[in-house]
């Protein structure tokens, strides 16, 4: 059996420099077979790299230039096999990586970083397309269709959680003389990369969830909306559109039926508002992303005016497996509220960082700890932000809630897309409401006076505190802003642009009195309430402070600990030194 060589290239393993290795390995093993994949959710282990030589299987992280020839000596029969590189292999299946892989549950990832995204064959010997197949050959009706659908109890991963076979009711039912089927890739919260690395890694399971979507609620017309900043997500996606065309699986009778259905590509300018649906639309007929008043819902009058269904991208990818397993099976997995799985993004103070599928009802922590890691680092967690800017931030003490759309909310937060900011001690939860709130007032599309104002005095407040210069007066104005930003605005931006700010003023509200009252950060966080000093009897006198100051605010001579100072008038307490120090000296009060 040939040698095969499997290189993992989403956006992360790109960055991580993928490419490099890719080269390497052509180098190394001229005549092997190599291939490429998605993202297989390991993030903090890129570059991966899949060996499958003489029938023995093995996948390695953190491959380098300097770590690569340790691999190619093993391979080579010269050395031993690197364990510390070692995710798992047929050796050691329960090596260091399997914790992380071994509690998913993969359905809308399943065969993300398996198969080929710019090959149709590949994807085809993954079972692309065979749900359609299925639907189109045993002649099943739209209404059988939605009816799997509601059995699977899919709820709208875009965040909503709406019940995805009552809305395709609704758009079945409506009147028009067009119908169409949107793709939602318009994924904008930061930290979040859930829609991305499905468009990249496994696009045919995309497209063929659109196809089952239009089957079922009889449109003839599809959009994509994806972000314009991920272009690779858009070539994988483009590639697959037209593969599924020339195999007749796109346009005019589809497989011989007469089932016509196309798909066209938008790509979005990066406005965070047009991920709400009706903003959404604007943008495609080429107006300005503004949310519209609602009703009427999309279903019932959309896009140019015809009933519209709207999916994300991450709810189109389960529909394949559903029609294929059963929705009944689909059911089984989860919670009674929320079936299924729930794929999310794990970043910030994470060990192991990237993108996991978990079943509904496992609790934040077992995800945060049994595969995320726990805390990266010696600082313990702290809080996890999700739901996006939009959502709320839970406290450590509440990390056993049950991760479904009910449990999620009642905690002030919100499932959103599947974002997860994970922080420890080090972060300011004033600071982390206000980098939020300013995310969001700049996205604010400016309609709404509750939303286009009420966040800018809301930040400003918040800026206020920050700097030392908060009263209580500011935290109960907040609360009050917070709740008539939520209750007055249009769209769901407005109406969960406080989230960051009430959560935290909820479970954190001692921060915010540490700020107005006490004048200090607890976190040293917030320059106008922390200043940087040197402990002389920790200090070495290496000068490395000095090297990274930016405003030069540092004095001593080289090996003299007792002569360096920070010159608190130009400290701009930007934590460099802090940073760099080896022995800890500098010290953050």
């Amino acid at each position: 059996m040939s040698m095969v060589v499997t290189i993992h290239e989403g956006t992360c393993g790109i960055a991580a420099g993928s490419r490099e290795v890719l080269a390497l390995a052509r180098k190394a093993w001229p005549a092997a077979e190599f291939r490429t994949v998605g993202c297989l959710g390991m993030c903090h282990r890129e570059v991966l790299m899949e060996v499958t030589d003489q029938g023995q299987h093995a996948l390695y992280g953190d491959v380098t230039k300097k770590t690569f020839p340790k691999i190619v000596n093993f391979h080579k029969g010269k050395g031993l096999q690197p364990t510390e590189l070692l995710i798992r292999s047929d050796t050691a299946p329960n090596h260091e990586g399997s914790p992380f892989l071994a509690r998913q549950t993969r359905i809308a990832l399943r065969n993300v970083g398996h198969v080929d995204p710019a090959s149709f064959p590949s994807a085809r010997q993954r079972g692309a397309y065979q749900a359609i197949e299925r639907i189109l050959r045993d002649s099943m009706t739209p209404e059988q269709v939605i009816a799997e659908v509601k059995r699977a109890n899919l709820r709208g991963r875009g965040g909503g959680g709406f019940p995805t076979g009552i809305k395709w009711e609704f758009a079945r039912n409506a009147k028009g003389v067009d119908k169409y089927l949107i793709c939602n890739g318009d994924e904008g919260d930061p930290g979040a990369f859930m829609d991305r690395s499905l468009l990249e890694g496994d696009p045919h399971a995309v497209v063929e969830g659109m196809l089952i979507a239009a089957y079922a609620i009889g449109a003839n017309h599809g959009y994509a909306y994806i972000r314009a900043e991920y272009p690779l997500a858009i070539a994988h996606f483009g590639q697959a559109i037209a593969d599924a065309r020339q195999a007749g699986l796109l346009g005019e009778t589809i497989l011989g039926t007469d089932f016509a259905f196309d798909i066209k590509i938008k790509q979005g300018a990066g406005a965070f508002v047009c991920g709400e649906e009706t903003a959404l639309m604007a943008s495609i007929e080429g107006d300005r992303g503004m949310p519209r008043i609602r009703p009427p819902f999309p279903a019932i009058k959309g896009l140019f005016g015809q009933p519209t269904i709207i999916n994300n991208v991450e709810t189109l990818a389960n529909l394949p497996w559903i029609l294929w397993h059963g929705g009944a099976t689909y059911a089984a997995i989860g919670t009674t509220r929320s079936a299924g799985t729930k794929v999310f993004a794990l970043t910030g103070a994470i060990s192991r960082g990237g993108l996991v599928e978990i079943p509904m009802g496992m609790s934040i922590r077992q995800l945060l700890e049994d595969i995320g890691g726990g805390a990266r680092g010696e600082r313990p967690l702290k809080a996890v932000q999700m739901g996006g800017p939009s959502g709320g931030c839970i406290p450590e003490r509440l990390f056993d809630t049950e991760i479904d759309y009910e449990a999620i909310n009642a905690t002030g937060a919100i499932m959103g897309s599947g974002g997860m900011v994970v922080m420890d001690t080090k972060s300011c939860m004033v600071d982390i409401a206000r980098y939020f709130l300013e995310f969001t007032k700049l996205e604010s599309c400016g309609k709404c006076t509750f939303c286009r104002i009420g966040t800018l005095r809301m930040e400003e407040i918040l800026t206020r505190i920050c700097n030392g210069q908060g009263t209580l007066e500011d935290i109960a104005l907040l609360d009050e802003l917070g709740s008539q930003i939520k209750s007055s605005s249009l769209c769901g931006l407005g109406q969960t642009a406080p989230n960051p700010v009430l959560t935290t003023l909820r479970y954190f509200r001692d921060e915010y009195i540490a700020h107005v009252v006490e004048k200090r950060c607890p976190a040293a966080v917030c320059k106008g309430l922390i200043h940087h000093s040197i402990d002389q009897s920790s200090c070495t006198g290496c000068s490395i402070c000095l090297r990274y100051c930016p405003v030069q605010c540092i004095s001593g001579e080289v090996k003299k600990p007792d002569t360096w100072v920070i010159d608190q008038k130009l400290c701009i307490n930007c934590g460099m030194c802090a940073e760099v120090c080896n022995p800890n000296a500098v010290r953050v009060a």
